[in-house]
Parts: structure tokens; sequence; C-alpha cells
């Protein structure tokens, strides 16, 4: 594992998401690091020390002027005696103190004496990301090379407002940490890979659409596990409230016509593995102001016209990548769809799932599929949708030739 013997140190800093915090713990310590957390003195309003320290194992930093701790330097001994820095919520405040370089409390004097990765995951309130003082502050930290996964969009849980600002959940998080700490040999270094992800948007009228149901989890969490093992990875999503995968190009798209054009623009590539759940249908005719509903009046009619096929244009591109991967959401007779898309996209393999409503898989966390190629049916048990993607992308390292 990836992340077996690592040291991370996690500062906690104040916001409702640090709830989230806990569950974080948890998910590092069961792929084997080591989590050494360091909590601001406004994240003890909402957590506290005994939980962190009860789900980490050790003990919980949290005062810069402690005689135990600091007799020792304490803050310089905990900035190297990690392998990265985790800030998990990062509030504007801790963002803006260390954009400034202030150093008035362990957290923000552990952060400007840090010499190893860094990795921030926002949360505040949608106004307060959007304040140019914070814009301003996320292109400095970008550019003094700090990583940062999120915020995402959805509903804050304070206020009930709407908009970016919330933390990135903590799988993806773990996802992002792993792509920073990949080991150094990495099978996939060299190669350059296109991965799709999310629903498409068909527009009816300027606010009416036909999309299927997807998240995006599955394919974003692809795209990070191929560029953990060293691929140089565009991702093209389609709307999504997700975050950005980490040290990944993302292209953000609507339809499925955008899709394909920013997809075949991206080749040649090594690698593609087409993930999204595109809208198989558009309508012919769209409109440009919003269909009225008439009293007594009989729905318009809504002619569709057939959308382009990604995969399979992939598949047979004079351009084709040495290893394509297909998705084949079913309901029905999923091992015998997905041998027939395999022929008939051109692909290599189709991983192929149920998404009936009973599974949950569509917006869920987790997934069961079957990998369907030319050797044969390969049945994969029920996992998260990190660790599918990270047995996808070991699968499609394998069947590349190393380079060199």
């Amino acid at each position: 594992m990836v992340l077996s013997g690592k040291r991370i140190l996690l500062i906690i800093s104040g916001g409702i998401a640090a709830y989230k915090s806990l569950d974080l713990i948890r998910r590092l310590r069961e792929r084997g690091a080591e989590v050494r957390p360091l909590m601001t003195e406004a994240s003890q309003r909402f957590i506290t020390p005994l939980s962190v320290g009860a789900l980490s194992g050790g003990h919980v930093y949290t005062e810069l002027f402690s005689r135990e701790d600091e007799q020792d330097i304490g803050h310089i001994r905990l900035a190297r005696d990690c392998d990265m820095v985790l800030a998990a919520p990062a509030t504007a405040d801790l963002m803006a103190k260390m954009a400034h370089g202030l150093a008035n409390d362990l957290a923000s004097t552990m952060l400007l004496a840090a010499d190893r990765p860094v990795l921030i995951a926002p949360a505040m309130n949608p106004k307060m990301w959007s304040h140019p003082a914070t814009q301003r502050n996320v292109e400095t930290l970008r550019a003094d090379g700090i990583s940062m996964i999120g915020p995402m969009e959805g509903k804050m849980a304070e206020s009930g407002e709407k908009g970016l600002g919330r933390m990135a959940e903590p799988l993806d998080i773990v996802a992002a940490v792993e792509a920073l700490l990949a080991p150094g040999v990495r099978p996939l270094a060299g190669r350059r890979a296109i991965v799709t992800s999310g629903p498409t948007h068909e527009p009816i009228d300027p606010v009416r659409y036909i999309a299927n149901r997807s998240s995006g989890q599955q394919g974003h969490a692809i795209a990070q596990a191929l560029q953990a093992l060293g691929a140089e990875v565009t991702l093209v999503s389609g709307p999504v409230t997700i975050a950005d995968p980490v040290g990944v190009t993302t292209l953000h798209v609507e339809t499925a016509e955008q899709m394909l054009q920013a997809v075949t623009a991206s080749l040649p590539t090594d690698i593609a593995v087409m993930v999204a759940a595109v809208a198989d249908w558009r309508v012919a005719t769209g409109h440009d102001q919003k269909i009225k509903k008439l009293p007594g009046g009989a729905p318009p009619p809504l002619v569709l016209a057939e959308n382009p096929d990604i995969l399979k244009t992939v598949g047979h591109h004079a351009r084709r990548p040495a290893v394509v991967v297909g998705f084949a959401a079913e309901t029905q007779d999923i091992e015998a769809n997905g041998r027939a898309k395999l022929v008939r996209k051109g692909a290599d393999l189709i991983v192929a799932n149920d998404v009936s409503p009973s599974t949950g898989i569509m917006g869920g966390s987790r997934n069961r599929v079957k990998l369907i190629s030319a050797d044969g049916v390969e049945d994969w048990p029920e996992l998260s949708k990190q660790e599918v993607a990270a047995r996808l992308a070991a699968w499609i390292a394998a069947k590349l030739p190393r380079q060199g």
C-alpha cells in the first residue's frame, strides 16, 4: 500500500467540517498511515482532542507553548518528522496565514517551518471562498507549491447556502494523499491517459436537460489512480459536484458533443478509460427560450437525435490508444451485454456493473464490477470506488510494456 508506514501530520482547523477529519483519520490509518493530529483552538469547539486521539492512537498536539512538546522545539520537530502535512479542513483564516507567512499559533508556526509536501482541503462558506481576498490567497498558495483538493459544491451544513465551500470527502482526500506520496518508481511514468467521467447534460431549453445519473466518483478516482502510478492524465468531466483530482488536468464540459471534441483533441494517448455516463440522445432542435406549460395543453413533442458514441470513436480511431477501457452500466444481462459491447466498441476491456436502483451504485461510494476482455470474465468483490480505481490502474499498467 502506498501509505504503509507513511507519517502524516494532520492539521484540523476550526469549522463544522472538522467532524469529517475523524473519518479521514480512520481512512488513513486503515491504509497503513501513521496520523499525528494537530488541532487549532477553534477546531476544539467542534470536536474534542479526546475523540481525535482515540482514533489516531497517539498524542494530539494543541499548544505552541506546551512545556512538554516545546522543550525540544516541538513545532520544528513536527514539521520535519513527517512525510507530508495535510490540513483538513483548511479554513479561510488558516489559508490567509499560510499565504502571508503569519505564525501566531502551533499550526501556522509549524507550516512556516515545514519542508515537506503540503496538501490542504479548504472548507468555508461559499461567500468566503469566492471573496477576492481568499482567491488571492489561493493563487499565492498554488504558486508556492501547495497542493489543494476542493472545495466541493453543495449545501452548507451551518447556513443552508449552496455553492463552492464544502470540504472534499475523506476518501477523495486519501486518494490525493496517495498521489502525493506515490513511490518513486511508477509503472506508468511517461505514459499519457485520457479519462471521461460524470454525466452529460443535453439541453432541451435553457432550464431543462436530458442526462444520465452519475456522480463522477468512479471516473475521478480512476484518473487519480492513473496519476498516482505516474501517468500524465487528462480528465474530461461532465457536470459533477466533486473536486477535481489533484495533479490531473481537468477539462469541464456539458454535452456529449463537447466531450467527444475534448477527447479527440487530447489524442494520441497511451490509455483511454471511458467512464462517463454519456446521454444516448440529445434534442434534435433545441429551444432558445424556456418551453412554457400551457393550461390544458399537451406537452410539446421532443424530436431526439443520437449522440456520438465516444467509446466506439476512440476504439476505432486512427490514433487509437494502446489500451482502451470502457464501462457498461447495465440493469440486466450484464455479462452478455458487456461481451457484445467489447466487440462493438473496439475496446480491450469492458468494466461492467449492475446499476439497478437496489444496488446503490449510482451516486454511492462502493462498486462491484466484472472485467470482460478477450481473455474471459473476472469478477471482483464489492470494493470502494477508490479500490476499484487502484486495481484497474494496476491492470492497465500490466498491459503496457515498461518504457526505456
